[in-house]
């Protein structure tokens, strides 16, 4: 009977109820296929398929993350114009189209043009898909659904990259353009996928809409989205910086990187959904970002312990470093999901939520070389400001969420009313 208990109680957390919220899940999970056969596969594309050079696929990809930086807040408020849904849709059928463009790309030019449409679509549709959710639910409900949405991502990203092994491992230039027109073809069926979902009622837009850049001077909000999303670093520290330092400064094999992805993968399947609890508020999904802050904080402390081991002890160490750095991030991204869906207004959620994206985009651009230089390049010292530097933006994020939850958005004189879907 325990067992069943058990076992019951994890497909609770894993399969999402019937309903919105399981088919928010399920296209979660479908285009998450294309997009992890993607990942996997892309630099090998890049190289071989297209013949283009290391260093040109990295200004390329640095030049589209530009686009996406500068993109994120005027892209974001076309969904307050013309809708979530529609928004979502045409993004999808762009990125097929734009997929299926990629095996008569020439040289670099061509290159750079279809990273930089793609990310220019990403930077809309993104926004798009987490308004749409917020929107069709309720707000009881809204941090869980994102919940299983990211498990049910996860589930597709390994099913994604299972399929690039097989394309990897064929390496003929026809399988290479079968994978883009195979992730072509994913995002098409998602499009149709999206287009089924309950239509939402209308938004009631103010007489006189602000600029779409206009929620950049909402410092309250501006303040709580920028230190949340440099807690989005823990994804640097897990996929890059802590691989380096397993590589450089252990007597780990190497193959405990993978084992430590594999970890990732399967934690957040069964834990996100019960990491969840208690953010659906301001106040709640601040404090979940506090913890979330502080365990990464931890991690700083014990990973660096791991170069002072040796054999079997040194593998604990790191799994217990990399365990809390998972925890870390459930539990963050549960309250990023809070901040969200309750602080921005309604009739300007679009714009809103881009503008919380810039914290995450700003993490990308400096996260990656800065705690490398500190946690890697300094030998190991450098791992206890990184741990003071998480500790204080977790410390400030509570009283910063008060601020922008006590304070009118832009435009709004009283709060938001709750948004329900219509059949």
């Amino acid at each position: 009977m325990g067992a069943r208990d058990t076992i019951r109680t994890v497909v609770h957390h894993v399969v999402p109820p019937a309903g919105l919220t399981r088919a928010l899940a399920v296209q979660a999970m479908v285009g998450a296929v294309g997009s992890g056969l993607f990942h996997a596969g892309s630099a090998v594309f890049f190289t071989r398929a297209l013949g283009l050079s290391a260093a040109q696929v990295g200004l390329g990809l640095s030049v589209a993350a530009g686009v996406s930086l500068l993109g994120t807040v005027p892209l974001g408020g076309l969904t307050d114009r013309y809708g979530p849904q529609r928004v979502w849709i045409v993004g999808l059928a762009l990125d097929a189209a734009l997929f299926a463009t990629y095996p008569f790309v020439g040289g670099f030019t061509g290159f750079l043009a279809v990273v930089v449409a793609l990310a220019a679509v990403e930077a809309a549709t993104g926004v798009a898909r987490q308004v749409y959710s917020i929107n069709a639910l309720p707000p009881a409900e809204r941090v869980t659904a994102m919940a299983y949405q990211r498990s049910s991502l996860n589930v597709g990203f390994g099913l994604g990259a299972v399929i690039s092994g097989v394309v990897l491992a064929v390496d003929t230039m026809a399988a290479y353009r079968g994978m883009v027109w195979f992730i072509a073809t994913v995002f098409l069926v998602t499009a149709l996928f999206v287009r089924r979902l309950p239509r939402l009622p209308q938004v009631a837009r103010p007489v006189e809409p602000m600029s779409r850049l206009a929620v950049l001077r909402d410092r309250p909000f501006m303040a709580a989205s920028l230190l949340s999303g440099l807690l989005t670093a823990h994804q640097t520290l897990y996929l890059t910086v802590m691989p380096l330092w397993i590589l450089t400064h252990t007597d780990a094999p190497k193959t405990v990187i993978a084992a430590l992805v594999l970890l990732n993968t399967i934690l957040i399947v069964l834990l996100q959904v019960r990491a969840s609890r208690g953010a659906d508020t301001a106040s709640g999904a601040a404090r979940a970002s506090r913890r979330g802050a502080l365990l990464i904080a931890l991690f700083c402390l014990v990973l660096p312990i791991s170069g002072l081991t040796r054999g079997g002890l040194t593998v604990v160490v790191l799994v217990a470093a990399a365990t809390l750095l998972i925890l870390a991030e459930l539990i963050e991204s549960a309250g990023a999901w809070g901040l969200t869906a309750t602080l921005p207004p309604a009739a300007q959620r679009g714009a809103y939520v881009g503008a919380f994206r810039l914290g995450s985009q700003v993490q990308y651009l400096i996260a990656p070389a800065g705690l490398t230089a500190l946690g890697v390049s300094t030998g190991g010292w450098g791992w206890l400001p990184t741990a003071a530097i998480f500790a204080l933006v977790g410390l400030a994020i509570v009283p910063a969420v008060a601020w922008a939850e006590r304070t009118p958005r832009l435009g709004c004189q009283a709060p938001e009313p709750a948004m329900t879907s219509v059949p």
